[in-house]
């Protein structure tokens, strides 16, 4: 007997920028509309998620901390499993699949398993963000080198992060304010300034978006007196104080009365 061959589908890993629709890139928004299924995240904008056709199937496998809809590893057998059954599925992730997004495990999957797939690249959020508040990561006057790094990482107070922060330097942590006093600690014990500026973005790119400055020792204290809600971007560097934020060092919910105070206008 012959064997039936099965149509060739396909696995796109696609940036979906960091919330903003506009932001969102011409080939990602064109495979959207094409695609046969798109497995997305938690972090993906309504409004992306909103360009979507209703034909086309949705999964979504939002993550939270310490709370996963689905496993990793289970989310690479979904996709691989619908690409090789003939699909064109879109692995649709907030910002950039490559900058903490784990579409190297996803890629990785698909190539043991003979899937073919194409990575569509994202505005990650340390662009995004930045862009919005007028802060610019690097400037010739305050920094010429940029690092991001992942702040829930386990172990953080192991972490080699010497060198990353500090003169000339813009560090960029994702995915920290439940580690925010910690990071801090951590920085100012490593010989960075207290005295260094840091700006954190809430919701950046977003209709709601909050910039908030203060100084690195203060960091801690900032996220927890704003409640400041995720998804959210640290900052840290001379260039924070080049932003277009709100000044809240010491001052009790300056951010929320600022707000009231609109309210009232």
């Amino acid at each position: 007997m012959e064997k039936t061959l099965l149509p060739a589908g396909k696995l796109w890993l696609v940036g979906a920028g960091p919330g903003d629709p506009d932001l969102l890139t011409l080939r990602a928004a064109r495979l959207l509309t094409a695609a046969d299924l798109v497995v997305h995240d938690g972090l993906v904008g309504e409004g992306v998620l909103a360009l979507i056709p209703a034909h086309v199937e949705r999964i979504s496998v939002a993550k939270q901390r310490s709370r996963h809809t689905m496993k990793q590893e289970l989310i690479n057998d979904l996709i691989v499993r619908e690409a090789m059954a003939g699909k064109q599925v879109v692995r649709l992730k907030g910002g950039d699949p490559f900058i903490f997004g784990r579409g190297g495990e996803e890629l990785e999957a698909a190539r043991e398993a003979g899937v073919a797939c194409e990575v569509v690249p994202g505005i990650t959020a340390a662009a995004g963000c930045a862009a919005q508040a007028g802060l610019p990561l690097t400037h010739r006057e305050d920094a010429s080198a940029v690092s991001f790094v992942a702040g829930q990482c386990k172990d953080l107070t192991d972490q080699d992060w010497s060198g990353l922060a500090g003169h000339g330097r813009t560090l960029v942590i994702y995915m920290g304010l439940a580690t925010a006093s910690a990071i801090a600690d951590k920085l100012i014990a490593d010989g960075v300034s207290p005295d260094l500026p840091v700006a954190v973005v809430e919701r950046g790119t977003t209709a709601d978006a909050r910039v908030l400055r203060t100084l690195l020792t203060d960091l801690g204290d900032l996220v927890a007196r704003e409640k400041v809600g995720s998804p959210a971007l640290i900052i840290v560097g001379k260039v924070a104080a080049r932003a277009d934020a709100l000044d809240c060092l010491g001052a009790p919910g300056v951010a929320a009365n600022i707000e009231n105070m609109r309210d009232f206008t």
